[in-house]
């Protein structure tokens, strides 16, 4: 078993529901998200190759002297776990591809919030600073990275991480069974900076 096995194993309850989730989820996300990836994703694509890309709010603006290293696509669960006949939010399980630091990165998402490169097992996590609502999807951020370790990896240096272009992930609606737990599919773009 590797060490991000290991981790994904050991995280918050991803025990029973990583593995099964994260292959649920793409399985799903790959055949019902086709057609609007052929459309919408050709559009996000051409336009973060003119430097463009989601639009950031104000409110979840990036403060001055960091600058963007890295994008990421998410594609995972936000997991919710029901509590007193309600569904509250647990954790997130996903992966990430994309590029930092103009490396090719492949990365897992989960508790903390945290992100972990598979590739050089560096590890950063975040609090949230500010959000954006989305209409029927869960909410922009803007997250302060926490001292990472494996500083001479990918997310060594990250200072502040925006999740952006949200699609999925609410909650579902209605009454619940204490203790069940039920992932919802969500696709997120993740973007990590860096100070300087």
């Amino acid at each position: 078993m590797n060490k991000t096995t290991s981790r994904m194993i050991k995280v918050g309850g991803a025990v029973a529901v990583a593995g099964a989730l994260i292959g649920a989820t793409l399985a799903t996300a790959n055949a019902a998200e086709q057609t609007t990836d052929t459309a919408a994703g050709t559009s996000e694509v051409a336009a973060e190759a003119r430097g463009g890309g989601p639009r950031i709010p104000q409110e979840i603006a990036v403060p001055a002297g960091n600058r963007l290293i890295g994008t990421m696509q998410a594609r995972g669960q936000q997991v919710y776990t029901c509590t007193a006949g309600a569904w509250v939010f647990t954790e997130p399980v996903a992966t990430l591809t994309g590029r930092v630091n103009n490396r090719p990165v492949t990365a897992i998402h989960f508790k903390g919030p945290s992100w972990e490169s598979i590739d050089d097992g560096s590890l950063v996590t975040a609090t949230s600073q500010a959000t954006s609502p989305v209409t029927g999807s869960i909410a922009q951020l803007l997250l302060k990275a926490t001292p990472a370790t494996g500083s001479t990896g990918v997310f060594g240096k990250v200072t502040f991480i925006h999740r952006l272009a949200t699609t999925g992930g609410v909650a579902p609606a209605g009454a619940c069974t204490d203790g069940t737990r039920l992932g919802v599919a969500y696709r997120a773009e993740y973007r990590f900076y860096a100070a300087g």
